[in-house]
This record gives structure tokens, C-alpha cells and sequence, in this order.
């Protein structure tokens, strides 16, 4: 189905690209979340008169995730973990802790803008990515210690 983007939507477009994807991901996500309008002549008509509207909430998101950027930068991020001699943890850091650890420091963040190269899995400094917004990625580092 071909659709006009209405946000900017990682790995598939910009705002106002015409795109095709397929049809159940446009009419159960993308349509009802208002991410995204048919392609007609209506709709093009439409969203022409709304462009402007949309393109300063998109600056506004950009902000926000230039904002939770910076907030991540400032924060140490360390974690206090159960290892063996060896300095393997037993498990593994989570996205899901890193979100929890954020969160409890005011910053809100979803998993899929968490990027983990390689698992978690022993004591020291580690490198993820966080990507809160199209092009924009940043590595931060995650401490580790033994328990």
C-alpha cells in the first residue's frame, strides 16, 4: 500500500516521503496511530495544509531527543552486579535495567532506542547506543563492578 508519512519513522522514511509497505502494517499501525494517510489526491491536498504543523512537532521531538541526549551524558550509569572469579556476571545487563536505571533518573526512553552491540556479560566499561531520534546516535558507557 502506498502511503505519505505524517512522522519521521526509523527504516522507513521522512516526514512527507511517499513509501510503499505492506498493507496489514498500514492499516493496523501506521493509519490508526495517525503516523501515516493514504495516498490520494485528497490526502496529498491535505497534507499540504498541514505540513507546516507537522514539521515543528518533529522539531519539537528533535529537541526532546537532543534534551535526553545530554541528561544520559551527565548521568554515570553503573551497575553493582554478582560475579564469578573471572569477572563474568552471572546473567546478563538488560535493556530493561537500563531503561529501569534511567527512568528512576528522570529520563524516559524506549527499548528500541537502546542499541547494544554485544551483550553485557562481565564486570568493566561498556559501550551501547542510543538512538532517541533518526540520525541522531550517541555511545555512552556503562560501568560494571562486582557485587
Amino acid at each position: 500500500m502506498k502511503i505519505i508519512l505524517t512522522t519521521n519513522i526509523k527504516k522507513i522514511g521522512k516526514i512527507g516521503d511517499l513509501v510503499n509497505v505492506k498493507d496489514g502494517y498500514a492499516r493496523n499501525f501506521l493509519l490508526p496511530k495517525k503516523m501515516a494517510l493514504r495516498e490520494n489526491k485528497k490526502n496529498l491536498d491535505y497534507y499540504e495544509k498541514i505540513k507546516e504543523e507537522i514539521k515543528i512537532k518533529e522539531n519539537n521531538k528533535l529537541e526532546l531527543a537532543k534534551k535526553t541526549i545530554e541528561d544520559i551524558k551527565k548521568l554515570n550509569i553503573h551497575f553493582n552486579k554478582e560475579a564469578d572469579e573471572k569477572g563474568q556476571l552471572y546473567g546478563a545487563i538488560s535493556k530493561n535495567e537500563i531503561i529501569n536505571l534511567l527512568k528512576e533518573n528522570g529520563i524516559k526512553i524506549h527499548s528500541d532506542d537502546i542499541i547494544i552491540s554485544a551483550q553485557i556479560r562481565s564486570i568493566g566499561e561498556h559501550e551501547i547506543f542510543v538512538n532517541p531520534y533518526i540520525d541522531i546516535k550517541e555511545s555512552i558507557l556503562i560501568k560494571v563492578s562486582k557485587n
